[in-house]
């Protein structure tokens, strides 16, 4: 039953991005053959807009509400600031409304995102990952014997971990990642299984570990998941040091 409402989740979220990229060809296709008049086009061929779609996107998914209201905050200041002739430019409200922003996720992440795979622990212990770093970061090392995954949250900030003393417990183990003008670093064992299920927005997540099969290693079921969200940010899993 629980694979079937993992497989439901996916679906879903796919059929509802599925419908808005298919929205947006049939306005851009509008727009071509002319069928739009100035001011719809004015309206709508925005930047803003595209933040506040994808907001509203990431809302309505109910896992990564938080991602959502920090696009559709940002869109939504710039394009009201624009029919609304308010008097301001991008900098005197940029590093303001990210210190709010930031302040909003510190408080409330756990709330907003409601997260199937993670939502039944409590994410205490040295089995549990549960982080923000906003403005600044540093180096963890993990130890855990039976590590069962946790929340990461970097905001113009960085963690690295180090996780090659490790073990994984059985069966899937998430992460949750929230980079927003941040980034994060994971240096796991070559012999770890990695999944990587981030959503980049103008960032970026990449695996660079070397994925070997050990004599040692003879649970093949135990396997890390990275999910989540990088915007203007993002990660790499390692299994090597610089």
């Amino acid at each position: 039953m629980e694979s079937k409402s993992k497989e439901q989740r996916i679906r879903d979220h796919r059929l509802l991005l599925g419908v808005a990229i298919i929205f947006v060809g049939l306005l851009l296709m509008a727009n071509n053959f002319g069928w739009l008049d100035y001011e719809i086009r004015r309206y709508i061929f925005r930047w803003e807009v595209v933040l506040i779609g994808l907001g509203i996107v990431f809302i309505a998914g109910q896992h990564h509400r938080s991602t959502g209201i920090v696009l559709l905050v940002i869109g939504g200041v710039f394009y009201l600031r624009e029919f609304l002739h308010l008097d301001f430019n991008f900098w005197q409200i940029f590093w303001p409304g990210m210190l709010i922003l930031a302040g909003i996720l510190v408080l409330f992440r756990h709330v907003l995102d409601k997260d199937p795979e993670l939502q039944n622990h409590v994410l205490t212990g040295e089995h549990f990952i549960d982080e923000i770093a906003v403005f600044g970061g540093g180096d963890r090392v993990v130890t855990s014997q039976e590590f069962k995954g946790g929340k990461i949250t970097t905001i113009f900030g960085g963690l690295n971990y180090n996780m090659l003393k490790a073990k994984l417990a059985p069966g899937d183990n998430y992460i949750d990642v929230f980079c927003l003008f941040g980034g994060m670093k994971l240096v796991v064992p070559e012999d770890w299984t990695v999944k990587i299920r981030v959503m980049s927005l103008f960032g970026g997540f990449s695996d660079k570990h070397r994925y070997r099969i050990t004599e040692s290693n003879n649970d093949q079921s135990a396997q890390l998941v990275i999910k989540g969200v990088a915007i203007f940010g993002g990660g790499e899993i390692k299994s090597f040091f610089d």
